[in-house]
């Protein structure tokens, strides 16, 4: 098992990566891409599956495009993560490294996820048993994207990522659709009235739904007030009109039709309030391991001023500054930025203050002098990692302590790499917040050489 939850094997010396399988499995592969250095293939026929596998408990395992690794037992799953994590710090960082500490498994393997977005679609995918059926299957569809396609969508009669009433909410909301003709998504053309439906649940029980349409319709009030009848547990429920090339919303107004304009995550006595446009990790549970351990990394004693860059709402910032002197944060969104001060605030956390842009330019000379050199900093860039300005400003701060939180360990690598000269690794921990994805967090603790 290699990136990106592939396989590899080797005939000839010609490198395969391959999609749907597991170590062990004996196959007949078709070649779907060939590159002058490794191919990429697809199973056709499988000689002998892998003593690795398990039954996946999904109806939609291998159609829908989440989930990818159900067919492996989770202590497996957690075993190639770890084993991710090593081989790319040793191949892309090439720095020394400690003995890597055993994976953070995740609190739950089921129906841990906060946040999931459905599409849409007037003509969704139907399976080969489907079609090998003949039955005439409604094509009006709300669900998930089939994989490398972004125009088709699988319909989904349960998902095991979000707690009820998720899929409640999703078939409710489907089947009022169909029954009352109103017009769905058409991706390609980018017509139609329903686009998309945003469910976010949260574990102090407040309940968000954000319905996205094209346009204003008719409809729209009569599909809300449903909503609002058959689900007097929603407790934030909210629309969009977006008729942009894309489901972005982050620069449209989003209209609070019922109840409060935000949700409410808890964490260890702290509050964090949660908009339509919050960015909050989508595993609570996870998070909060995931953030004890970025915590005890940066070994607080209550006399250090630690930036927090890439801040986002201020999640990391207020989960630390009890056990810090002060907290300054950096974040490109400006939202972000305003959710921040308001968690503060919520909390009453009084040695916090946010700053928002990018964060090559809001992160120099200047910035420092008058907030003074960090004792410990802690940053959890984007899948991209850090800018070299970035990285080029750590190295001239030479804060005592780095702590680095990463969704991309190979980007994570890539910068390690360019803080060697300044930086030894101290400790690495990988975290998975994401079951049955190839996807895993880690924190490194860098301590000034």
């Amino acid at each position: 098992m290699v990136a990106e939850g592939k396989c590899l094997v080797r005939r000839e010396n010609l490198v395969i990566f391959v999609t749907q399988v597991a170590p062990g499995d004996v196959v007949d592969l078709r070649v779907t891409k060939a590159k002058k250095n490794f191919l990429e293939a697809v199973p056709t026929h499988f000689h002998k599956y892998s003593e690795l596998r398990v039954q996946p408990f999904c109806e939609h395992f291998g159609t829908c495009g989440g989930c990818k690794w159900q067919h492996l037992g989770y202590e497996t799953q957690l075993q190639f993560k770890h084993q991710q994590v090593a081989d790319t710090l040793q191949r892309i960082g090439k720095v020394a490294l400690p003995e890597i500490l055993p994976i953070q498994a995740s609190p739950d393997q089921t129906y841990y996820r906060n946040k999931l977005e459905y599409t849409f679609s007037h003509n969704g995918w139907l399976t080969n048993e489907q079609i090998a059926s003949g039955h005439n299957y409604e094509r009006r569809v709300l669900g998930f994207h089939t994989p490398g396609r972004f125009d088709k969508i699988l319909d989904i009669n349960h998902c095991w990522l979000q707690p009820d009433p998720s899929n409640q909410i999703r078939l409710a909301v489907r089947d009022y659709a169909l029954e009352h003709e109103l017009p769905f998504n058409n991706l390609v053309t980018q017509e139609g009235f329903l686009r998309n439906l945003i469910i976010r649940t949260a574990n102090t029980g407040d309940l968000m739904v954000i319905l996205q349409c094209y346009y204003a319709h008719d409809a729209l009030v009569p599909l809300l007030d449903f909503l609002h009848e058959r689900f007097p547990q929603i407790t934030s429920l909210n629309y969009v009109l977006n008729d942009k090339g894309n489901e972005t919303f982050h620069d449209l107004e989003v209209v609070c039709y019922k109840g409060e304009p935000h949700i409410h995550e808890e964490m260890e006595g702290l509050r964090f309030r949660v908009g339509p446009k919050s960015f909050y990790q989508t595993n609570s549970e996870g998070a909060f391991n995931l953030y004890k351990i970025t915590r005890d990394f940066a070994q607080l004693t209550g006399s250090e001023l630690v930036y927090d860059l890439y801040t986002g709402a201020g999640t990391i910032a207020n989960f630390v500054a009890r056990q810090a002197r002060h907290v300054v944060g950096v974040e490109y969104v400006e939202s972000a930025v305003k959710d921040a001060y308001i968690n503060s605030e919520i909390n009453g956390t009084t040695n916090t203050e946010f700053y928002a842009g990018d964060m090559k330019d809001v992160l120099n000379a200047e910035f420092i002098q008058q907030h003074g050199r960090p004792d410990v900093v802690i940053t959890d860039p984007p899948r991209a990692g850090m800018h070299p300005d970035v990285v080029a400003r750590l190295l001239e701060m030479r804060a005592s302590r780095i702590v680095y939180v990463s969704c991309n360990p190979g980007t994570q690598a890539r910068d390690l790499e360019l803080l060697d000269e300044a930086y030894e690794v101290v400790k690495v921990q990988p975290v998975d917040m994401f079951p049955h994805t190839h996807h895993v967090e880690n924190v490194v603790l860098l301590e000034l050489k």
